[in-house]
Order: structure tokens, then sequence, then C-alpha cells
């Protein structure tokens, strides 16, 4: 897999997940990995990328909102989220952008 999404000509979206870590350490890894192995097998997804310092942003790309949603509620995924909530993340946001538009080399 690339660093850099492989994404088509826009538009499409961006789901934008910043986040500050707890100390728990304890299944984050594993989880992380399903959740990106998982995200690829859904409909209208189309890459993400991920980096982390003192704080973590991860950009997934998909085709268009229902995708979204319908990813947002899948079970395995609330799963996820909820254990992040209760023991991985300290602060997080998630914001959902519209791509117009992408340049680059």
């Amino acid at each position: 897999m690339s660093l850099i999404a492989q994404t088509p000509e826009p538009p499409y979206y961006a789901v934008i997940f910043t986040s500050i870590r707890t100390d728990v350490d304890e299944g984050y890894g594993e989880m992380a990995g399903r959740m990106v192995a998982l995200a690829a097998e859904q409909p209208g997804f189309l890459g993400v990328e991920a980096a982390r310092e003192e704080v973590g942003v991860t950009v997934s790309y998909w085709a268009d909102i229902a995708s979204i949603k319908a990813w947002k509620a899948h079970a395995e995924h609330l799963e996820a989220q909820r254990l992040g909530h209760r023991r991985w993340y300290r602060h997080f946001k998630t914001r959902i952008a519209k791509v117009e538009r992408e340049y680059g080399i």
C-alpha cells in the first residue's frame, strides 16, 4: 500500500480523524490495523493516509456520504469506536470534507 492514497478525480470525500492518545497501548495496534483492512473492504472506500506524532491524523477517502455513514455504523467499527472512547483516546475530533480539487506529483 502506498503511503499516499491513489484517489480518483474529485469530487470525493475525506474523513479526517485527529486524536491524542492515552498511555494505554493494549490492543490498539491490532485494532487500528483491523479497521484499515475492514474499511478497505467497504463499498465507496478510496484509500487512507495516516501519521502519528504528538497528534495522530488519519484521513480516509470515500466516494460519497452514504459510504461514510455506512462505515460509521458498521458493527465492528462501532466496537472499535467504543473502545477508543474508553481506552485509547484522550481527545479526538472527526471532520468530513468534500474534496473538490487535488494536484501533486
